[in-house]
């Protein structure tokens, strides 16, 4: 089987459910709703600049990481994916076709929550000084693309350690909406080791985040340094999980 094919047997298996499409509407109407309540109270005066405008971003990248465990950890539920290995017996090929379907896939939903809550932001504010006059606005608005992209991934990679949509979603979420934010309650080294979190990184490529200022951090890394450190992560997951599907039976 061609490249080609693979590919586009990923993208048929991937967009023939319903799933991934509730997943992508969901990140997107969230965050913009979400941004569109932060700045219909925050005042002009307050912190209205174009990064503010992804202050929900992160609820879309949680969507979009359960998107992902499921596009990966079903296939073994349903069986699919040892027909795939029959079509492919390498592997490594369909998996590596699999990671990047489903990434462009969640790279775009970023670009719509990134562009669209700038949008919505814009229209309800519109005498804040929103306009995309810099690299780093740019980067705050269009860098969401990159971020969902190597959370898709992420995503792909627990699915495919975990096997089970149920213990890889259960371990995804107890991360990103317990674990990470109870680390900074540990005394002393908390807040140290928080702007070390996978999820506090992805966060800082667009910008230091409302948590910074509230918690008067001095990240150790720049925007781009945090990119570097959030990719390295996803995709070692992600060749962990390609690696361990590979050695083992679908």
């Amino acid at each position: 089987m061609t490249a080609a094919n693979m590919l586009r047997a990923e993208r048929i298996k991937l967009l023939s459910t319903r799933a991934p499409w509730w997943c992508a509407a969901i990140a997107v109407v969230v965050a913009l709703a979400y941004t569109a309540l932060f700045f219909g109270f925050v005042p002009l005066e307050g912190q209205t600049d174009v990064n503010s405008t992804q202050v929900a971003s992160a609820l879309g990248r949680t969507v979009v990481l359960v998107l992902a465990i499921l596009a990966a950890a079903t296939e073994f539920n349903w069986g699919t994916m040892k027909l795939t290995f029959q079509a492919v017996p390498s592997r490594v090929p369909a998996l590596l076709a699999k990671g990047a379907v489903v990434g462009v896939f969640s790279g775009l939903i970023g670009l719509l929550v990134g562009f669209g809550s700038w949008a919505i932001a814009y229209l309800i504010k519109p005498a804040a000084d929103l306009g995309l006059a810099s690299g780093a606005d740019w980067r705050a608005v269009a860098g969401q693309g990159l971020t969902f992209f190597l959370t898709g991934l992420l995503g792909v990679g627990l699915g495919l350690l975990f096997r089970s949509p149920a213990f890889a979603l259960g371990f995804a979420l107890a991360w990103t909406q317990v674990l990470e934010g109870l680390v900074v309650l540990i005394p002393k080294v908390g807040d140290d080791i928080y702007q070390w979190m996978p999820f506090f990184a992805a966060n800082q490529f667009s910008g230091p985040d409302l948590t910074v200022s509230m918690l008067k951090l001095e990240p150790p890394l720049g925007p781009w340094g945090y990119l570097a450190y959030f990719g390295g992560i996803c995709v070692v997951v992600y060749a962990a999980g390609l690696m361990i599907t590979h050695r083992r039976d679908a």
